[in-house]
């Protein structure tokens, strides 16, 4: 039994020897991996592979000693979890002793130690004896890349486990570290070195009295030149180098003393990058850097950075410039002074004054802007700072404005001083006599009112943003100038033919009415109010831009000003007022006149969305309002008032429907609900009893026997409970929805039978799922078939279809897809077919009126790449197999259904595609042309080696339709020329004679913009293959 054992035993360990002669005298490299696994597995021991070794640990040959070393090594290194602390330390001696041997043996010697760093049962003491053992043993610098990188790694590992035990060897440490990186020139390892220093610096440990050899090894890289190689398989960036370079050089201000010299000596040299890296790197150091660090270098850093904003010719530099300038003075402000210090912040800045200021008074105004950018920067780093510098600059600045005469030196002086105004909004100051504008105030508001009465427009516009920010500085403007600054921007608003001038004006209007709501109130709204009343036939006979204008910036200017609640109080029922009231006047209203005040009413909607208060103010206001002036216009009478007639108009309905979704889509679920409740009743049961005014003649039914304009109000209702909160319960929704069915089939009325449809899906798409949901679909699923089936309301019933099925595409319901099938069966109907193929236009792109995220639709993730992988295999099905005469219809389906698809999922499927859209090009409807064109353009760019397979197809389509009826077919197929450029050159050359000849007759086109098109293209091919191309 006993010997049957034995031989057992002895088995496994002759596989094990076998193994190992294999690997060292057979140079063979998969014995090493088996062993492993053996050992991992528990075949072996890590004693037993030494055993087995033993004879090629002790060879005299140091090839096979190698051989031997670099076995035992990767087995570690695989195994290195299973070593007990025992095993550690013997394999520590031994490794180290073998540190001594032949240097064919010191890489795999290196490799092992880099394995037993890993070890979590190393014995302490024995980390720091491996690294004296490196340090004094191995030249690291004298070998190849790859053990240069292993010792780096030992050396991480050990800083990453051992810290303490490393600390304890003090400046030794960082002594040896020195001598094994001195010379490095590998940027692999340089990586890793970099971010050795910066832990030998951050955690603390003992730099003694090596703080100039350690800078100057790292220094002695700055700044960093490599350009990595084509094809790089390590990815190493030189943006990488220079920030873990960039991040050792400031990471501790005891490198100053040495640091800052070289800054300035690489900033002074002709070398862009040096210029652009050093001034990085003084940026970075100002964080760590105090006054004491900086005292000794200020001029020298002060000239050098002068030097570069007054003279450089790269924007880039200049801007790092800046950025340092402001960082240095950032880091003078915040440094703590001892009562006898001297203060270097006020210093530094006396000399940037010094420096700065006599450029600000050149007549000539050569170095005004360098000087005042320094300036700013300089000031935009504290409070103290901005304060010098502006009790400084102001002053002068000021006296600078009244000197010259000229207004575009005027201009120039003003966006100065607004430069500074703008940084003294960065600083909060609780006194307001400390403040120091408060001493400028009245210069300031003079200077800014002569820059608004100015003729010039470009020194008004400086004017209107100075006045601005001089609004935004808390209790800077008196009411006094309040009161004069409303007159100014009233008188901008209204009298400029400049249309820059009165939209800044608008804009810093709608700013300032914020701050300062009562002045307003008080000057400007009243004025507005008068101007709205005034008739039409008196304007008319004005002279200038009130002639024809007035009315429209009246409204414009009230809608802006609405950016305050107490403000919106006053404007609203103005607006309201004056659209009920337009036609009492002698002229009679025309639709862009309504138009124009619905579009002011839905800016302010807009603006009320940020208050909750505002917003149902808003809502409680005006849509009742606006319901009772639409429902009183659809009233049945003899004799219809002009403006009862603009009121039923398409367009005016649905800018009014714009303005009401507005309103209701910010609304709490309890303020919904109580709206609900009176304009649902309203349109099913004629209950106008919330409506303001409603003394109606009449009976308001629009889904009964109401008239045509009753009908048409259904567009309203559309876009209230289509903007309405899902969780927001609708009364009589059984009712309703039927009543929108039987309406969206009515073929009497376009317009409200569409409006009805939509109607209809929005409430579908937020409907929970249930049986109800359930019932409403199968309605009209039966209502979409029975109209499809008869004559008079097919395209009723085809609108129902395709609004009902991008309701459910949306939300991905199961019957999303039989509804999509039923769509793409009618892209054969002779009738429908065209209009089938425009739907999948709509089913993929986003609404505005209904359906929308705003409006709490349900709209999920990524629907257009799901009903891409659902239905295109579909339609190419259908392409090939329908008749010749229907293809285009199929083509112009698939051409809208890729257009608005994302690229990154059409890419892959291009191959397969390509030729069908080939095809859609040769169509003759020119949407399907525009739709295909506006899908292959991005394709071009991002696909160029599959799109190549195609290009001489490619180009005769394009130049075909470079010559299309269609302006937009134009522009797209020179467009698509354009970007063909960017397909391979040598595929492209072939043909670059042929297509220059061809785009020559499109540069005489009759359109501009198709010109413009062609010359772009042309151009580009012209230089096709030149040198630099």
């Amino acid at each position: 039994m006993a010997a049957a054992a034995a031989l057992e035993a002895v088995a496994p360990l002759g596989t094990l020897w076998g193994l190992v002669q294999d690997f060292v005298m057979g140079q063979q490299e998969g014995p090493a991996d088996q062993v492993a696994a053996d050992v991992k597995s528990g075949s072996y021991t890590v004693l037993q592979v030494v055993e087995a070794l033993g004879s090629s640990l002790e060879n005299p040959e140091p090839r096979t000693r190698a051989r031997g070393i670099q076995l035992l090594s990767q087995v570690l290194l695989q195994c290195h979890s299973l070593l007990l602390e025992k095993e550690v330390v013997h394999l520590i001696l031994f490794y180290e002793n073998r540190l001594k041997d032949h240097h064919l043996v010191i890489p795999s010697v290196l490799q092992g130690l880099r394995a037993l760093s890993l070890c979590v049962t190393l014995p302490p003491g024995l980390a720091v004896s491996v690294l004296k053992a490196i340090f004094q043993e191995v030249h690291v610098q004298s070998l190849p890349q790859v053990d240069r990188h292993t010792v780096y790694s030992i050396i991480t590992n050990f800083m990453r486990a051992r810290e303490e035990e490393l600390k304890g060897l003090g400046a030794d440490f960082t002594f040896g570290f020195i001598q094994v990186m001195d010379g490095e020139k590998d940027p692999r390892n340089l990586l890793v070195a970099f971010h050795i220093v910066y832990d030998l610096i951050s955690r603390d440990y003992s730099l003694g009295p090596f703080v100039e050899e350690l800078f100057e090894v790292t220094s002695c890289y700055f700044p960093i030149d490599f350009t990595p190689p084509p094809n790089d398989p390590h990815g190493i960036q030189r943006e990488d180098l220079i920030l873990s370079l960039r991040a050792v050089l400031a990471s501790t201000p005891r490198f100053a003393e040495f640091l800052l010299p070289l800054l300035i000596e690489k900033v002074d040299s002709e070398i862009l990058s040096a210029k652009l890296d050093s001034l990085q790197t003084l940026n970075a150091c100002c964080a760590v850097y105090g006054q004491k660090e900086l005292k000794d270098f200020l001029p020298s850093l002060w000239a050098s950075i002068r030097r570069e904003v007054f003279q450089t010719a790269s924007e880039r530099v200049e801007a790092e410039g800046l950025a340092a300038l402001n960082s240095l003075t950032a880091c003078l402000s915040r440094s703590v002074l001892r009562a006898d210090a001297e203060d270097l912040l006020d210093s530094f800045l006396s000399n940037i004054l010094q420096d700065c200021r006599h450029h600000l008074c050149e007549p000539d105004m050569k170095l005004v802007w360098p000087s005042a950018k320094l300036l700013q920067a300089a000031a935009g780093a504290s409070a103290r700072a901005c304060d010098h510098v502006t009790s400084n600059v102001l002053p002068l600045l000021l006296e600078q404005f009244h000197k010259h005469s000229q207004s575009n030196q005027r201009r120039t002086i003003l966006e100065m001083i607004l430069g500074f105004l703008k940084l003294q909004q960065k600083w909060s100051y609780e006194d307001k006599d400390e403040r120091p504008l408060s001493g400028f105030k009245d210069q300031l508001c003079s200077l800014m009112f002569m820059a608004l009465t100015d003729p010039n427009t470009q020194l008004q516009l400086v004017g209107i943003r100075t006045l601005t920010v001089l609004g935004a500085q808390p209790d800077l403007l008196s009411s006094g100038d309040l009161e004069l600054a409303v007159g100014h921007l009233y008188r901008l608003s209204f009298l400029e033919e400049d249309s820059q001038s009165w939209v800044a004006a608008l804009e810093a209007s709608g700013t300032l009415a914020t701050l300062y709501p009562m002045a307003f109130s008080s000057h400007l709204v009243p004025r507005l109010a008068e101007d709205l009343c005034t008739e039409e036939s008196d304007l008319a006979r004005a002279d200038g831009p009130t002639r024809c204008s007035r009315h429209p910036r009246c409204l414009q200017a009230l809608s802006a000003i609405s950016t305050h609640p107490s403000i919106v109080k006053e404007t609203l029922p103005l607006l309201l007022q004056h659209l009920c009231q337009m036609n009492r006047g002698s002229v009679s209203p025309g639709t862009s006149e309504v138009i124009a005040v619905c579009q002011s009413l839905q800016q302010v909607a807009e603006n009320c969305q940020r208050d909750p208060e505002s917003c149902w103010y808003f809502h409680q206001t005006a849509v009742p309002c606006l319901l009772a002036l639409v429902v009183q216009a659809s009233a049945p009478e003899k004799e219809h008032s002009v403006l009862k007639k603009v009121l039923l108009e398409d367009e005016v309905l649905a800018t009014m429907a714009s303005v009401i979704a507005t309103a209701t889509t910010h609304l709490s679920p309890d303020l919904a609900s109580q709206s609900v409740a009176h304009i649902v009743p309203l349109f099913l049961d004629g209950n106008i009893s919330f409506l303001p005014e409603n003394s109606f003649s009449g009976r308001f039914q629009p889904f009964q026997d109401g008239s045509s304009g009753q009908r048409r109000l259904v567009a309203l209702l559309m876009a209230f409970v289509c903007s309405l909160p899902r969780n927001v319960e609708i009364p009589q929704l059984n009712r309703l929805m039927g009543e929108l069915l039987e309406l969206s089939c009515c073929q009497s009325c376009p317009f409200s039978s569409t409006a009805a449809a939509k109607c209809f899906a929005g409430l579908l798409n937020k409907h929970p799922a249930g049986q109800q949901l359930d019932e409403f679909l199968q309605l009209a699923v039966d209502k979409v078939e029975a109209g499809l089936s008869s004559g008079p309301c097919r395209s009723q019933a085809f609108t129902l279809l395709l609004w009902v099925t991008k309701a459910l595409v949306l939300r991905y319901h199961p019957l999303s897809s039989c509804l999509t099938e039923r769509l793409m069966g009618l892209l054969s109907d002779p009738e429908l077919g065209p209009a089938a193929a425009d739907g999948f236009s709509l089913l993929m792109s986003d609404c505005t009126d209904v359906l929308t995220r705003a409006g709490h639709a349900e709209v999920r993730i990524m629907f257009r790449q799901r009903f891409f992988t659902d239905n295109v295999p579909a339609l190419v099905r259908g392409f090939h197999a329908a008749p010749q005469d229907v293809k285009p219809n199929y083509l112009k389906g698939l051409s809208h259904v890729l257009n608005r698809l994302p690229k990154p999922v059409l890419l892959p499927e291009l191959p397969t595609l390509l030729s069908l859209l080939l095809e859609a090009l040769s169509c003759p409807d020119s949407v399907v042309q525009l739709s295909t064109l506006s899908c292959l353009q991005p394709l071009l760019l991002e696909a160029p080696q599959v799109m190549s397979l195609h290009v001489d197809t490619l180009i005769t389509k394009f130049l075909n339709l470079s010559a299309s009826p269609s302006m937009a077919v134009r522009i797209a197929a020179l467009q698509c020329m354009h970007a063909l450029t960017r397909l391979p050159t040598p595929v492209l050359l072939p043909y670059k004679p042929q297509v220059i000849r061809a785009l020559a007759k499109p540069l005489d086109d009759k359109k501009r913009l198709v010109r413009k098109e062609a010359v772009s293209a042309r151009g580009e091919w012209f230089l096709l293959g030149s040198p630099g191309s």
